[in-house]
């Protein structure tokens, strides 16, 4: 699977413009990302140490304290199959690749729902429940009750729900990361990023919430130092940041707003606060129409959607604009 930047130089090669030529809408990554200082010397001089204060600020900023910091929500995703016995997974589809790839890898079965909800999930009675909250690609959001009450249904029958929640950040009060394994909700683990809402995906900082079990077993596959000193610094730094948190937030809230209102005509739309997926008739169509004016959106197999991220600046809003303007459907 390739990532953004990847696929970023395939579209330039193919489509012989130069990658400075493009406006790369392919990401939910924030476009206005928080601003790294400079660092100390002495987290790019000595090992990575757990009391330089990042575990206190995840803490404070998840609500949770049963947390251990991985690189990137990506390492989690990878190690977390293989900590838990083999059993039926019931996956939400469509959703980020790399989660079914990885329970496959693990000798695990998989069963897609098709655009399913929890309710259906649960139905399907299998141990595990896996989904991503808000969904990527589609922004499906499933509400906090609902998914307070999975987790206590999985637990009453020995399961477990696993909720990757990278693009939940601006919209906190919706995050099951408190619960994680706690004495509530032992058998709910969360995924965060600081990749998407803090647009420091390039740190590769990410954390896992779950009972302490599965913390030590993770701690044990992933070995000492799996987030390096200076990702750990420029972490700590951003989860401490209220005030540009709350701006950021604020900020997003109307960007969403007008990709949303920009979309809209073009078909049916949901958005997150970092990304808006298209439904359309001709997804495939638009895709190459936008790429061939140097805009590269996301499309998925899975179903005929698009999906758009934020631009950056009102130079690039004007850009998709006038592209958007000019699409004639046959």
């Amino acid at each position: 699977m390739l990532e953004h930047g990847g696929r970023l130089r395939v579209a330039a090669a193919h489509y012989n413009i130069p990658l400075e030529n493009w406006l790369d809408l392919s990401t939910g990554i924030n476009p206005d990302a928080w601003p790294v200082p400079p660092l100390p010397g002495s987290c790019w001089q000595r090992l990575p140490e757990a009391n330089d204060g990042l575990e206190a600020a995840a803490a404070t900023y998840y609500g949770n304290s049963n947390l251990l910091p991985v690189a990137g929500s990506q390492a989690a995703i990878q190690v977390l199959p293989t900590l838990l016995p083999r059993a039926v997974v019931a996956c939400l589809s469509p959703l980020y690749a790399e989660h079914p790839q990885a329970w496959q890898r693990a000798g695990h079965r998989l069963r897609f729902l098709q655009n399913a909800l929890l309710p259906r999930a649960l139905a399907a009675v299998t141990p595990y429940v896996l989904f991503c909250n808000p969904n990527n690609p589609s922004a499906e959001h499933h509400p906090y009750e609902v998914a307070v009450n999975a987790a206590k249904q999985l637990k009453s029958r020995g399961g477990w729900l696993i909720v990757d929640e990278a693009f939940i950040d601006p919209t906190p009060a919706d995050s099951l990361a408190p619960l994680a394994g706690t004495a509530e909700a032992p058998n709910l683990i969360v995924l965060r990023s600081l990749g998407k809402f803090f647009g420091l995906a390039g740190a590769r900082v990410g954390f896992i919430f779950a009972a302490p079990e599965i913390l030590h077993k993770m701690a044990d596959a992933l070995g000492p130092w799996s987030v390096s000193g200076p990702a750990r610094e420029v972490a700590k730094l951003a989860l401490l940041d209220m005030p540009w948190q709350s701006t950021a937030r604020d900020k997003l809230t109307l960007a969403s707003q007008r990709l949303h209102t920009l979309l809209q005509p073009l078909g049916e739309v949901r958005s997150t606060a970092l990304f808006a997926a298209l439904s359309c008739t001709q997804p495939t169509e638009l895709h190459e129409f936008l790429a061939q004016r140097g805009i590269l959106t996301r499309i998925f197999d899975q179903q005929p959607l698009l999906r758009f991220g934020l631009p950056g600046n009102e130079a690039d809003w004007q850009r998709l604009s006038g592209a958007l303007k000019d699409w004639n459907p046959a």
